[in-house]
């Protein structure tokens, strides 16, 4: 497993990366889950990792509007991130999944075929009105993503083990799996759900509040990104 953390500037990048992250994933919680950070934020966490782990950046809570993620999407790219994840927070159905990611990763790699495309559904699918991430992975994988992931859409301290539990994460990972994705769980996750990641053994693991404290608003530290490595094994 692979532990990516989600700094929201280049100084928290630097404390991530020194304590072991590795994948950097720029994003701003201040506008939501998967809220989207500015270019010049990618670049210069771009510039800090220099090649020695991958960064990704979020793209944001997207409604379904396919053209507007696409543009999104390649500004990611062209600032320099490795995984583009966008959250598919306005997606009600696997169509709508698929055509908003064709367009994604089109976008993305007529730009850099190298670069991979993360398709973030949400774990409190139901209060958020959005798709249920079980139908993700199929569409994803007709799109031409890379990565599927789960996330929590509303951040008010319940993690995504409240809303689906061991059997529904192990089957995402499993579909995941199937359709020849790399799977990604994130969601509040604290120091007491690190024994049930280690069983359902996904390929990525994505933390803020963990490494900030307990607070996602406060800022990423090095030590907590160590303490998580050490006990993820």
């Amino acid at each position: 497993m692979r532990l990516l953390v989600s700094p929201m500037n280049v100084t928290e990048a630097r404390s991530a990366l020194l304590g072991g992250a590795d994948i950097l994933d720029v994003k701003n919680p201040k506008e939501g889950s998967l809220g989207a950070n500015f270019p010049w934020a990618i670049r210069a966490v771009v510039d800090l990792a220099d090649g020695r782990v991958p960064v990704s950046a979020t793209i944001g809570d997207l409604d379904f509007k396919p053209g507007t993620a696409s543009l999104a999407a390649l500004g990611a790219a062209v600032a320099g991130a490795d995984y583009i994840k966008a959250g598919l927070l306005g997606v009600k159905t696997p169509e709508q999944a698929e055509e908003m990611l064709q367009g994604i990763v089109r976008s993305v790699k007529d730009y850099d075929p190298a670069k991979r495309v993360v398709a973030s559904g949400y774990s409190d699918y139901l209060r958020a009105g959005s798709i249920s991430p079980i139908l993700l992975p199929e569409a994803a994988a007709k799109a031409g993503a890379d990565v599927v992931m789960v996330d929590t859409a509303i951040k008010d301290g319940r993690p995504t083990f409240d809303f689906m539990g061991e059997q529904d994460l192990a089957s995402f990972v499993a579909l995941g799996h199937a359709n020849g994705l790399q799977v990604a769980l994130a969601g509040s996750i604290g120091f007491a759900h690190l024994e049930l990641l280690r069983r359902l053994d996904p390929d990525i693991i994505g933390v803020r509040g963990i490494v900030c404290g307990g607070d996602r608003n406060a800022a990423v530290q090095k030590e907590l990104v160590e303490k998580v490595k050490r006990e993820l094994g």
